[in-house]
């Protein structure tokens, strides 16, 4: 297997790949809006914690994993421990239920981007503008269909000549995009106060809340528990260095999810006069409030193309990753070849995506338990599969297969430095944590407990 494995030809592309996984719509919309609600300065102080530690612990877990087996998680647990093969398609399941919902929402991108290179900002602002544009039939589903097609035919060129050279061409581009949109933002009048807002620690705000809520962002912000990070990590180099990689990677996705924030939350300030309800939650804030900011702003439409391709490229870059994951479990479980089961997942992709879509139209009357389509499937993986694959990996990791097993996978690049700190967290605090994550998240959704 090893032999005719595809590689990252070398650090920098996986580093540049795993960022770009890491860096989607979850730190462009979503950070900016929890750390707007819990605080501000004491979430970003909490992530930041939690990022160098948590997310440090499973991060290097599961690509020590990946670079180990040098295999998808559909086959990686059973190769490490052949009672837990069951936990690979546990893991797998998770991008396979991400993956057509993703895409929809990409498709909403795409359309914003394109009404705003159009110069129709001002329509877009409109109150009524995204419900009737999601609500409808065809429009979706045609950005849907190109995002989906864009995202296959990445995957479809491979390692290399795909996912490697598009992040590394895509993934400086979003440092860009995202620097100078930042520094446009915080000279504008008014966003002064958007930046108190945003850094200014309030520590009422310090409770257990707000490290739920920096916990749960830190999951999919960091493409974790998704199967994703052992894809990748089957890609690596045997002389790459991944504690020093992780490092890295950690801090690409965190500067860009800072700078997201620093971008969109004084900007809303601004041109909202100072009302913080306006930064929204989830959709309502990137297609219904920003178009509004968008369209009060000087040289709107240009900033508002530029937002857009910018959200464009971490959903696409993000959504290869999800895809990617999908195909490496088919291929080695099934020996299809990559081309054959890109096709496969595409399709599949497109009828699930395609219900999705239609859950806000013509299919609005079907709920699951209380879900639409699109929201029952972000439930499920997000606020259910994740954690328990989280857990789980920590499980059998600490306790199964034993944390020396990643230690000397790390250390075929000299000295684990944190491999003390590694044990404690991968054996006991980050299990006990993503059950109270798990447990918290439920409830909360389910509407038996409101955190």
């Amino acid at each position: 297997m090893e032999k005719n494995r595809s590689n990252f030809t070398g650090s920098i592309g996986f580093i540049f790949a795993a960022a770009s996984s890491a860096v989607g719509l979850g730190n462009l919309w979503r950070f900016p809006y929890l750390a707007a609600k819990y605080g501000g300065g004491i979430f970003l102080l909490a992530y930041l914690i939690l990022a160098v530690t948590f997310g440090f612990a499973l991060m290097v877990t599961e690509i020590a994993i990946g670079r180990k087996t040098r295999l998808s998680p559909m086959e990686a647990f059973g190769s490490l421990n052949k009672k837990w093969k069951w936990l690979g398609k546990l893991t797998t399941l998770v991008p396979v239920l991400i993956l057509p919902y993703y895409c929809v929402i990409g498709g909403w991108v795409t359309k914003y981007g394109a009404v705003m290179l159009s110069g129709a900002v001002s329509e877009s602002a409109n109150d009524s503008y995204f419900p009737s544009f999601i609500s409808s039939t065809v429009s979706p589903l045609v950005f849907f269909l190109i995002f989906a097609l864009l995202v296959a035919i990445i995957i479809f060129l491979g390692v290399n000549k795909g996912i490697e050279k598009f992040s590394k061409l895509l993934m400086p581009l979003l440092l860009v995009l995202t620097i100078g949109l930042t520094v446009f933002v915080l000279t504008r009048k008014g966003a002064g106060a958007g930046v108190a807002y945003y850094l200014k620690p309030d520590f009422a705000n310090l409770s257990i809340k707000t490290i739920l809520a920096a916990l749960g962002q830190l999951f999919f912000s960091m493409s974790l528990a998704m199967g994703i990070m052992i894809t990748y990590g089957s890609y690596v180099r045997k002389e790459d260095n991944i504690e020093k990689s992780v490092r890295q990677i950690e801090m690409f996705d965190t500067l860009i999810a800072f700078l997201a924030g620093l971008m969109i939350v004084p900007a809303v300030f601004a041109y909202s006069g100072g009302d913080a309800d306006a930064l929204g939650k989830g959709p309502s804030l990137m297609f219904v409030t920003l178009p509004k900011v968008f369209n009060e702003m000087p040289f709107g439409s240009v900033v508002g193309a530029l937002f857009f391709i910018l959200v464009f490229f971490a959903a696409l870059t993000s959504a290869v990753s999800v895809m990617e994951a999908i195909v490496a479990g088919i291929d080695d479980k099934y020996k299809t070849g990559r081309k054959k089961a890109t096709v496969i997942v595409f399709l599949y992709a497109v009828a699930i995506g395609v219900l999705c879509s239609l859950g806000f139209g013509v299919l609005s009357n079907i709920t699951i338990i209380g879900f639409g389509i699109l929201d029952f499937l972000d439930f499920m993986s997000n606020s259910v599969l994740m954690p328990i694959v989280g857990m789980l990996t920590c499980i059998v990791i600490g306790f199964v297969v034993k944390p020396k097993t990643v230690i000397d996978e790390v250390e075929l690049n000299g000295k684990f430095r944190m491999k003390k700190f590694y044990t404690v967290m991968v054996k006991w605090i980050a299990p006990i944590c993503i059950l109270i994550i798990l447990v918290s998240s439920v409830l909360d959704a389910l509407g038996i407990v409101k955190l």
